[in-house]
């Protein structure tokens, strides 16, 4: 099966590494011309991904047309903001048939869509399925055991990704919950940020522990009413990725909220960080108010990104909630 990786960040670099050391035949598309021949010539993406080599056999370009030529599966790795255009400029690039495949972590904030549904708006002709799950970019470029979920409508869409991408050290789940699926995915780097403002304030593991839980309890009362299934967001896509979204020192996310637990803005606390979490904040806030589910984290996380309140002050605040049953 032929693939084509759109994208050159981190993440689309290492699912293009592993494509390349899975045996699948791939072109990766870069936006910057100099990381493309970076790509080709040095086998390195110093921009998104120093200091890890890549496979030889791993072409990249710029030229978008060049990248999806043949491809049977196009896995779509862009920040949520600019994916609506680029589905739109490869749709009439798009072979036949081809797969799209969204391993993006996001939400669009002027319609609050689903980047899976972006795809089926500008590309309605092909298959859609979603990549998710707790997987660092630079732990999957070293090949480091990781286990993801596939999901798409059509399971037997969901199967041949899970068939495809499964290695030894890449172990791929099927799901036919693409909503579930991909809402914790995104909602997941919201609890992220104020996990890194818990450890910027020097709070403990105490603390961490209650916030990871009840985040989870928020994403999954969004979710759920928007039609994810419990049993997903207690998965790899759910639990396994806040996990690891919330504790790893590799994670963005979090690394931006123990900028703000420091003290710092969000502009110098985001600097060079492509944070996704801090605009699904506001996302998943007008999703919370359409659907009228409860999200204090996510509330208190755009008070502190949005309207200038203080991270302790957001904090505390949640722990004087009034009490309830759990």
């Amino acid at each position: 099966m032929r693939v084509s990786v759109v994208g050159g960040g981190a993440w689309g670099t290492a699912l293009a590494s592993h494509c390349a050391r899975a045996g699948l035949p791939v072109r990766m598309w870069v936006r910057e011309p100099e990381v493309a021949a970076a790509i080709n010539e040095r086998h390195e993406n110093p921009a998104f991904l120093p200091g890890v080599e890549l496979p030889g056999g791993l072409p990249a370009t710029s030229d978008l047309g060049e990248a999806l030529e043949g491809a049977r599966m196009v896995l779509v790795v862009v920040p949520s903001e600019y994916s609506r255009g680029i589905y739109r400029e490869m749709a009439p690039l798009l072979p036949g048939g081809a797969t799209l495949v969204s391993a993006t972590k996001g939400l669009e904030i002027d319609t609050l869509r689903r980047m899976s549904e972006v795809a089926a708006e500008e590309a309605p002709t092909h298959p859609v399925a979603v990549l998710s799950g707790p997987s660092f970019a630079l732990e999957v470029a070293r090949a480091l055991p990781t286990a993801v979920v596939a999901a798409a409508h059509d399971h037997a869409v969901a199967q041949s990704i899970q068939h495809a991408l499964s290695t030894r050290t890449f172990r791929v789940y099927s799901s036919e919950d693409v909503i579930g699926v991909e809402l914790a995915g995104a909602l997941k780097n919201v609890i992220a940020i104020a996990a890194g403002i818990v450890d910027g304030l020097g709070y403990g593991h105490n603390t961490l522990a209650a916030l990871i839980t009840r985040g989870l309890a928020e994403i999954s009362r969004l979710a759920e009413a928007l039609g994810g299934r419990p049993e997903t967001l207690a998965g790899l896509a759910g639990l396994g990725d806040l996990v690891l979204t919330c504790t790893g020192s590799l994670s963005r996310n979090r690394r931006v909220g123990q900028g703000l637990g420091r003290g710092l803005s969000l502009t110098d606390a985001s600097a060079g960080l492509v944070a996704e979490g801090v605009r699904t904040t506001r996302a998943a806030c007008a999703l919370a108010e359409r659907e009228r589910i409860e999200m204090p984290i996510a509330g208190q996380m755009k008070a502190v990104l949005y309207d200038g309140k203080a991270p302790r002050e957001a904090l505390e605040e949640l722990m004087l909630r009034s009490l309830k049953r759990e």
